[in-house]
Order: structure tokens, then sequence, then C-alpha cells
């Protein structure tokens, strides 16, 4: 059989359904034989391409069919090989195998941690991946590696460029010693010589059947080369997707790549974002035109109208001639059948969308899909549809860093990398996975526990850290039964946690570290991790990374092993197993190709999401790409907006976008501008769908709590209480509610930094310890200051601002302890606690310190890190804390004392800056009452008397806790949530 001399070339218009246009099309030109099928082949570009031709077999048969051969040309960008059938084992001359994906990768991060030394391996495998998407596109278009050498653009490029091209000329030198070394060659090389095989086995001998090349756009040389011979044999067809044949030949011509310069030499760069640019460099690459195209005759019930085709044609025109938008008819800018949904947030696009996808299925037999790039906003919709019991397979799946095999293992290396630091601990000991089955429940109990006593600073780095953590206290706290329940669990945890510590720190072996994560995964989960099709993912990614480790780059750093695994398992997508509804589909850009529904949902329309942003190439600046031939950056640009163009011919089209993203307003997406410009007045909004998501979650009525003031039983309320609870129960007696009878407390943040309270503690527990050892030395003091500032739990940032102006306020400490013992006042205790009988009830506290003066009186003295509590708000009743410290001094309440004895001095000692020095003392009361102060001899009675009526009113009365009774008085706000305070603060009812 000869040549037929002309190729034949056909399209499928982007309105119809191409998949099953192109089987009820083959079907019609093979006729009655039921044989005639069977003996033919039908090369598709992935294997997505080749379920949905296969779908459309099975919707046309109507019964039992014998298929034709559905081959994938692979597509090396997401990973898929050549169909085997294009590969034929046995040849007498066969061609080299390809070097394995993780093994190359592994490789090329070595070559680039060796030119690059410093680096980190995850790093190395990033740059590494860059390089090999360099080298693939390199041999994609057929460049040789010398290329490089012949441009003459070093002197036009920043240093930056010009060391990055440096780094590459060495590395890709060395690259095919690497390939030699193996026996293997690069995957795009040996798919470049299978199809140049194939084309001249072809050419001697074409199939004995029909064989159509259908739907495939790359543009590399060796694919046109094999579409060129398909095309010439006598049976042999190609079968574009959505080839443009309404723009007229200005616009087409507009599009690019244009010939070079006649003075430069050099070629203007083409609209590579345009929808229509990558077929066009591939007629390119056939020795074709566009006129040399056919439009394929056959369609299926599925195709919406002709005239969206060519309207689609209009909105997708060369941005230098979208000013004739102006004088389309109405006809020609009309996009009947596609509406548009414009929501404020994603959560409410996601509600809309699956409301739109629930409503398609009210009508029996009616297909709906939605396509998107955005995963969050397709994870979403998922959730929602499951109100209805619809589970629709995201087909496009998910990254196996966000599912849980992947963020344990992610996990793991985390808390090894911060040496086990409380975040990262619990985040890997409370994971779903771990110690899943009949012992999780009592291993969340420890888990619980050990949050409970991480909470605050964070303890020596290791495990060790916690081991002393969970060491009995001579001081033993509130926390000492948490601890001791703790400390019996802790070992099983101890024994799981620490061959992974123990690895990291012997070796740097990248090889090693993964088998010591690998293997404390299988202990930690009972090896659930590798169940599954997710586990399965993840444990053949490990064994690849394992077996290609040796190979890599040097794993110096385990802080950067986090970032590694984040890198690889993002790199891996996990699709669902089948088995979804069958009417609905969620597909990505890549899934949704050839592919086409009753009605499609375009989500996600927003600049940044679709198209994506272009992604850098950290090795070759643009101009370089551009001299070489490589395709540019917007080349994925005009792949998804091919993509958009060819959803959009469905029967019914909703496009919809969110104004405002994760990070903040978003634009709306070039595709969209352009609809919405070239239709004008006939833009059709879908509103329907946002009032219906705004409604299907607003309640029947809006019933705000009112301000509390619980009545608790005078059974329940407190005879006990401390000082320092005295202010919450005169200004929030709520708080005090909560904190007493209720008993809950706030809980400090996991690995919290070294805050005003524990500033506060820490600056008491050193001048306790100084005031107890008797010497009051200056120097000890400040030892013991500085002792401090060096525990673990210090941040850098708080030693670095805190520690010169705390030692001088400790300082001044000495030298007034110093001038007080010189005028004959001595100190007789520090943080003694006492009680005494008051009102009915027992008032305690703890004296920061209580001196003796010259004339046998007591001084009270409370420390403060911060401002004291002004005179004014002591003359009203508040911050009494000195005056009923002084009041339980004089009934005896503090040990040690003597018998009644009087207190006469009231100070507050500062450390916060005062003038020029840091530390000062503030005394609320005068001897005379002078500046509005309470005089000095009265302050006990009146402490006695407000504290006596508050305790008539709430501990022995029946007065209500009433939240916030006065707001004036600053508070913590710890109980604010817990009393709803902003439903009701403000309203003219509260």
């Amino acid at each position: 059989m000869g040549d037929r001399g002309q190729p034949a070339l056909f399209t499928i218009p982007a309105h119809r359904a191409f998949a099953d246009a192109l089987v009820a099309g083959i079907m019609a030109r093979q006729g009655r034989d039921p044989l005639a099928l069977s003996r033919g082949m039908i090369l598709l570009p992935s294997n997505r391409g080749v379920r949905a031709v296969a779908d459309a077999f099975v919707r046309a048969s109507g019964g039992g069919l014998l298929l034709p051969r559905l081959i994938p040309i692979g597509d090396p960008d997401i990973g898929e090989q050549v169909g085997g059938a294009l590969d034929p084992l046995g040849e007498d001359d066969p061609i080299a195998p390809a070097i394995a994906p993780m093994q190359r990768q592994m490789i090329l991060a070595r070559l680039v941690q060796q030119a690059q030394p410093g680096i980190d391996a995850g790093q190395a495998l990033k740059l590494g991946q860059a390089l090999g998407q360099v080298l693939d596109q390199m041999q994609v278009e057929r460049l040789a590696p010398d290329a490089l050498r012949k441009l003459s653009l070093s002197d036009e490029l920043s240093g930056h460029w010009q060391k990055s091209l440096t780094l590459f000329e060495i590395i890709i030198a060395r690259w095919p010693v690497e390939l030699a070394r193996l026996g293997c060659i690069d995957l795009v090389d040996r798919r470049n010589r299978l199809f140049d095989r194939l084309a001249k086995r072809w050419a001697e001998a074409p199939p004995t059947g029909f064989v159509v090349a259908a739907g495939i756009s790359t543009t590399a040389p060796a694919v046109a080369g094999l579409l060129r011979r398909i095309g010439e044999m006598p049976s042999g067809m190609v079968v574009f997707a959505g080839l443009d044949q309404h723009m007229d030949d200005a616009a087409w011509q507009a599009i690019g790549p244009f010939d070079p310069d006649p003075v430069t030499g050099r070629a203007p760069a083409g609209h590579e974002s345009h929808p229509q640019y990558a077929l066009k460099r591939l007629l390119h690459a056939m020795s074709a035109t566009r006129d040399d195209v056919a439009q394929w005759r056959w369609g299926s019930e599925h195709d919406a109208r002709a005239v969206r085709g060519r309207n689609i044609s209009n909105a997708m025109l060369p941005p230098k001639l979208t000013s004739g938008w102006r004088d389309l008819k109405t006809a020609d800018r009309s996009l009947a059948g596609v509406e548009a949904l414009d929501v404020a947030t994603p959560g409410e696009e996601a509600q809309a969308i699956a409301i739109a996808l629930r409503e398609a299925l009210e009508t029996p037999g009616r297909t709906a899909a939605l396509v998107t790039p955005d995963r969050q906003l397709a994870t979403r919709v998922s959730a929602h549809l499951r109100r209805w019991g619809i589970e629709a397979d995201d087909s496009a799946g998910l990254p196996l860093s966000r599912l849980p095999p992947g963020t344990l293992l992610i996990a793991m290396a985390q808390a090894v990398a911060e040496r086990f630091a409380p975040v990262a601990l619990l985040t890997l000991l409370k994971h779903p996975l771990v110690m899943r089955g009949e012992g999780r429940l009592a291993w969340l109990e420890g888990v619980r526990g050990l949050d409970l006593l991480l909470r605050g600073p964070r303890p020596q780095a290791g495990l060790i850290g916690i081991d002393q953590l969970l060491r009995p206290r001579e001081d033993e706290d509130r926390q000492g039964t948490l601890r001791e329940q703790v400390r019996d669990w802790w070992p099983q945890a101890r024994a799981l946690l620490e061959p992974l510590e123990r690895a990291f720190l012997a070796t740097p072996d990248l090889s090693g570290q993964l088998a010591a994560i690998r293997e404390q995964a299988g202990a930690l989960t009972g090896d659930a991790i590798w169940a599954g099709h997710q586990g399965q993912a993840a444990a053949d990614l490990f064994a690849d990374m394992e077996a290609a480790a040796p190979e890599g780059p040097r794993q110096a750093d385990m802080r950067a092993l986090p970032v590694l695994l984040d890198h690889m398992l993002g790199g891996v997508s996990v699709r669902p197993p089948q088995g979804g509804h069958p009417r609905i589909a969620i597909l990505g850009l890549i899934e949704a190709r050839l592919q086409q529904a009753d009605l499609m949902v375009l989500g996600g329309l927003n600049e940044g999401t679709w198209p994506g942003l272009p992604a850098s190439d950290p090795w070759l600046a643009p101009r370089i790409r551009h001299e070489l031939g490589l395709p540019g950056l917007e080349t994925r640009i005009g792949l998804a907006a091919h993509d958009f163009a060819s959803a959009l011919g469905a029967p019914h089209v909703l496009i919809t976008r969110a104004r405002r993203g994760s990070g903040g307003p978003a634009v709306a997406s070039r595709f969209w501008l352009r609809l919405k410009a070239m239709s004008g007045p006939q833009w059709k909004s879908a509103d329907r769908y946002a009032a219906l998501a705004q409604a299907i979650d607003r309640p029947d009525g809006h019933h705000p709590a009112s301000r509390p003031a619980p009545v608790p039983p005078l059974s329940v309320r407190p005879r006990l209480i401390p000082v320092t609870d005295v202010d919450r129960l005169k200004a929030d007696p709520y708080a005090f509610y909560a904190r007493r009878i209720l008993r809950l407390a706030r809980l400090d943040p996991v690995d919290a930094d070294a805050g005003p309270a524990w500033r506060g503690t820490a600056v008491h527990e050193i001048l306790q310890h100084w005031a107890e050892a008797g010497t009051l030395d200056p120097a000890d003091l400040e030892a013991r200051a500085q002792a401090m500032f060096d525990r673990p739990e210090v941040h850098p940032l708080l030693k670095a601002l805190w520690q010169p102006r705390l030692m001088e306020a400790i300082r001044w400490i000495a030298a007034e302890v110093a001038k007080d013992k010189a005028a004959g006042r001595t100190i007789l205790a520090v943080e003694r606690e006492g009680r005494a009988e008051v009102a009915e009830v027992t008032l305690m506290g703890k004296a920061d310190r209580i001196d003796s003066l010259p004339d046998g009186t007591l001084g009270v003295i409370d420390y403060k890190t911060g401002k004291p509590p002004s005179a004014k708000m002591v003359k009203a009743g508040y911050s009494l804390q000195l005056g009923l410290l002084g009041v339980i001094a004089e009934m005896g309440g503090f040990a040690g004392l003597g018998d009644q004895p009087r207190a006469a001095d009231f100070e507050y000692w500062s450390l916060a800056k005062k003038g020029d020095q840091f530390g000062y003392r503030e005394s609320p009361v005068d001897p005379t009452g002078s500046r509005g102060k309470i005089v000095t001899s009265s302050f006990t009675a009146h402490a006695h008397e407000q504290f006596s009526g508050l305790v008539a009113d709430y501990l022995l009365g029946t007065a209500p806790f009433t939240a916030q009774l006065n707001p004036e008085v600053a508070n913590y706000g710890d109980y604010d949530q817990l009393m709803r305070l902003e439903e009701w603060y403000g309203r003219d009812d509260g």
C-alpha cells in the first residue's frame, strides 16, 4: 500500500463532545463489519484519553463490541510512558532502557549539590527536578547540549543568570557520563527513538487495520513526524481537538510563531498563551497548514450548538485584534447556554457549585462535571455533595503529602528535625494513624496528659527534655498527679521514638534516615500506614527513594528532611478507586481533556488559579529559552486556555469565581474577563445559585444569647478565696464563677513564648532563692538572673530584649535592699503563704515579701514586672491585694510573724522603667492621704470592708454572677467566649 500523498487531517470543533464524536465517526467509517474495529488502532495522548474513548465506545455500542487497540503515546509531564503496543519486545536492535525516574532525580540532585556545595538535599532535589525538566524539553525539541555554547548572550545576562548558565553547562556535560555508566538513556530520548522507529516501520509496512491519532497536541518533532506518517498512510487519520477554523487569516497569523527579523536575525516571540498556539506549532512541525485540516463530519447527542464554537473563537482573539469585539453582531457575541457565577468567598463558590451539580441530577440521564485546577475547591465541593449522599470521585486526586500516610511521614521528619519540640511531637503522637486500633484510646489519654504538661515554654531539646519534664519534683505543683500518670505512659512512646532520634543523630546518610522513618512508621501504626491505595502509593515512593538514595545528594542537616519529604510526597497524586456517582465527575484540567458532560462547571476562574502562574526556570533565563527555541514559560497558560475553550463547548456551562481567596482579594481570570468583555449585554449571571448557597445554611431566625448571670446554690459557692481573685469577683463575677465554681482554667498554648506570666514567675523565683540564701549579695543575685536566661525555654529574642532591662532592675533591687538594711529594715519572709478567717470565709494569699520595719511594724511588698495599679483603682475597691495581705498579717495568718502585728507600709517594687532607670517603688497609700491616696492607717480596714461586702453578696448571699459587671476594669478575657460576649455586649437589652 502506498502513501496517499496528502495527509488525512481532521478536527473536531470545540462545541462537540470529542470522544463521542470521534467514536461515532470511526464506527460509521468502518461499516457493518464487526471485526473491522478490532483490527484498528487509536493513538491517544494519555491513559485518561484512553479511558474517555473506551467509555464513548461503550455508550455508542448499545451491546457487545470488539474495541480497537487504544494506545497512549505517553505524557512525560505527568509521568506516563509510551503504551506497550508502540514499544515491542524482541527486536533485533533493541533501544536501551530508560533510566528510572527516581534514580534520575537523585543523580541530578547529587550533581547539583556537587556543583553548588553548601545546599541541602531538599534544595538539591528541587533544583535537580527543574534541571531534569529543562533537559527533557531540550530533548523533546531535539536540541544538542552544545547548543548553549553557540549562543552569544552572556554579555546581555545579569550575574545571576550567567552563574546559572555556567552551572547548567557543567552539570549537563556530566550527565551523559552518568547515563553511560548505568547503560541507560533518558525517558524522553527513548520516546523520541521509539516514535522515529515506528514512523520508519510504518512507512515501509503500514498496519493492515486503520490507525487514528486523536486529540494529540504535543509539539515534539518526534510526535509531529509520527503524526505526519499516520496521516499519509492509506488507512491513517489524524484528528485534532478544537482546532479553530473560524479565525480569519489575519487572526491566525497574529498568533505566531513569527519569522526572524532580517536585521537582528531574532524571531519575535509568539502568543504562547493563546489556546491555538500549540496546535499551530504542531501543524507547522508536520509541514501542514490549517487549510489542510477538514472538519470531522460526525457529532453526538452531547454536542452544543455550532454557533458556540464561532463565539468561543471570537472570545479568544489575539490581544491586538480584540478591538473588533465592538463591531460584532449580537449573534456573534452571544454565549447562550453559558452562565457566570461571581460570589464573595471560596466557601460560597463551593456550595453553589454543589447545588448546580445536584440540580443536574434531577434530569434523568443528565451528566455534570466540575473542572477546576483548584484542589481545595474540588475537595470542598466533594464534601458538600455528601450532604445529599453523593460520592463524587475527584479523579485528579490529591497530593500524597496531604493524605494521612504522607502527613505522618512528614510529621515524623519534622519531629526529629525540631528535636521533638512540643508542637511537632504532639502532631506526630496525635496523628490518626498512630496506634490505630484497640490501643488508641489509652494512647490518646497519655498524649493528652503530655499535651497539658507541654503548655507553656518548651523544655530542653530532644527526648531527654521530656524525661526531665516528667521527673518528680521536690516542690510538686498541682500538676503532680498528671505528671505521674504521663510518666507511666511515656516509656511506651519513648521506645517508638528513640530509634528515630538515634538514627538521625548518628548518620547524615539519606538512605539510612529514610529507612529509619519507614521502620518506625510501621511500628507506630502497626503497618496501617502502608495499607490501602494511599498506603501503597507511599510504600512505592519510599521503596524507590530508598533504592535510589545511595546515588542521591548527601543529607547532612536533618532539618532539611521535612522539606525534602514534602517535595517528594507532593509530587505524587493519589486518585481514589473508581466507584463514585456515575453521572457526576470532579476533574482536573488534564483529566478533563477529551471529556465532556451535559453541564460543565468551570470553577476557580481567578488569575493565578486558572490560569496558574507560570513556573519559573531557575536554570535558563527567558531570553536563553527563546533563543534556543524552547517553549516559553507561558506555554502552560496556552494549554490552560485550550482546556478552557474546549470545556466551553459543552451544551450547558457554568463558570464560577470567588472575589476573595484564602490569601486576600482575588483578580478575575483573563479568560473570565475576555468572555465578559466580548459578550457585553449578553453576559448572563447565575445569581440563583448564589441565592441558594446563602439560603441553604441560613437559620430560620437569630436568637442571640443574653448576658449570663448564673445563680448557683449557696452550697457550691466557695468558702475559700485567694486574694488574687478578689478583683475578678468585683469586676467580672462571671469570670470568678467560671474559674472557682466551674473550675475552668485557661490553658497556655503549647510551646508558648515566655510571656509576662512566665517572666513574673521567673523573677519571683530568683528573688525568693536569693533572699532565702541569706547573704543578700548583689553578685549572687546577678548570677541567679543570668542562670535563668541560660535556660533552654528562653527564646533568644526575649533574651536579647529583656536581659539588659532585667539586669539593670535586678541591680536596683539589690541596692534598695542594702539601703533598707542599713536603715534597720530586714526581710522576714519571702513567698510566704498565709490564710485567715475574714467575714466567715477563708482568705488566702502569698506575699512576695514581708519586711520588719525599725518600729516593729510590718511592710508588705509586691514585685511587679510591669506598671503597678494606680491609687485611683485602689481607692475604688480594686487592686486590693496588698491591703488584703495586710489583713491576713494583722490577723496572724502568716506563720512566724508574731501575734497580730500591725502592717504599716505597703509598696510595689516595679521592674519597669521610670525616668532614666529601670526599677522604682510605688505605694497605693500615704500617711496623710495626699494625692488622692488612701490613708495608710486605714488601708487594711478599707480592704476588709470591700472584701466583706463582696463576700456578703456573692459567697454568703445569692447575688447572680453577672458577666462583665464592671467592663471598664481591664481583664484578661479568658472567659469571653464562654460567656458569648460578642452576642450580647453593646446591645440595648444586654
